[in-house]
């Protein structure tokens, strides 16, 4: 397996509940939050979009850039995404090592 070098840290949700409840902790204690978020719209018990509204509401200083990874290429989806100011694109599975580049180019520019 090849790695991309991506990030020197990183944190693994398995629903959007979880990962909003532990990034509102987060925020709630001051600590590190994360500079880009890689969002898949199919989770369990909270779903991508379900986090995105919730998400939205949450008032941070820093600015977290989101990534919406699906293996959906239902138009509707990638038009509704288009909808949120914080997801810079919307990428189709699987991801590329390429992709993940270009994510890490594009948060460091």
């Amino acid at each position: 397996m090849q790695y991309a070098d991506f990030c020197t840290a990183f944190m693994i949700f398995h629903n959007g509940e979880e990962a909003l409840i532990n990034l509102k902790s987060i925020i709630k204690a001051e600590e590190k939050l994360p500079d880009i978020i890689l969002l898949d719209l199919n989770m369990p018990i909270m779903d991508g979009w379900q986090f995105l509204d919730e998400f939205t509401k949450i008032k941070t200083e820093k600015k977290i850039t989101i990534y919406i990874i699906t293996s959906s290429v239902d138009p509707m989806d990638i038009e509704k995404a288009k909808e949120y100011n914080n997801v810079n694109n919307y990428i189709v599975k699987p991801i590329t090592l390429e992709a993940l580049q270009d994510i890490l180019h594009d948060s460091v520019e």
